[in-house]
């Protein structure tokens, strides 16, 4: 297994995590918030779709399918200020995540080894600052979030998801 495997699979996993723990919830379920300060399923899932995006856009420009207009600044975290009828629908979701992770992939499968090590000239951010270190956190970003989405499950008595 090479370095891009282990990049693929960890997009993978967090590409099948996500979708779990979305699988049987409905639209109002995205906007709960079970926790007061807790922002909901809809607010992160948006926001991880734009940050997967951003994440190609930092490594090749140009790649990245477009959001819907106003869709960005509707799914900024530090602005969140409780009006839920901007959020998108699950399927609207959905679509724009396998759009995104489809192209990440495909970013992923047009590099080589050697430009996983590329710092695109000191331009990365410190916390990732190679192209394969931004690649992994696509794949890592997702499970971070996915521990909230747990707590709406919980609280809507879901089964575990997987």
């Amino acid at each position: 297994m090479g370095p891009k495997d282990v990049i693929r699979s960890t997009l993978d996993t967090s590409d099948f995590i996500i979708k779990a723990y979305l699988k049987d919830l409905s639209d109002a379920d995205l906007r709960l918030r079970p926790v007061e300060g807790m922002h909901p399923i809809a607010l992160q899932l948006g926001h991880l779709i734009v940050a997967e995006r951003m994440f190609k856009e930092w490594i090749k420009p140009g790649s990245a399918p477009p959001l819907p207009e106003g869709f960005q600044e509707a799914h900024d975290l530090k602005k969140d200020d409780g009006d839920d009828a901007r959020f998108a629908t699950k399927d609207e979701y959905l679509k724009l995540w396998d759009e995104q992770r489809a192209a990440t992939i495909a970013v992923l499968n047009g590099i080589s080894d050697a430009e996983l090590d590329d710092t695109r000239d000191g331009k990365l951010p410190q916390f990732v600052p190679t192209v394969g270190a931004v690649l992994n956190m696509a794949g890592l970003h997702p499970i971070n979030h996915s521990g909230q989405f747990v707590a709406v499950r919980r609280m809507l008595k879901k089964p575990i998801a997987f």
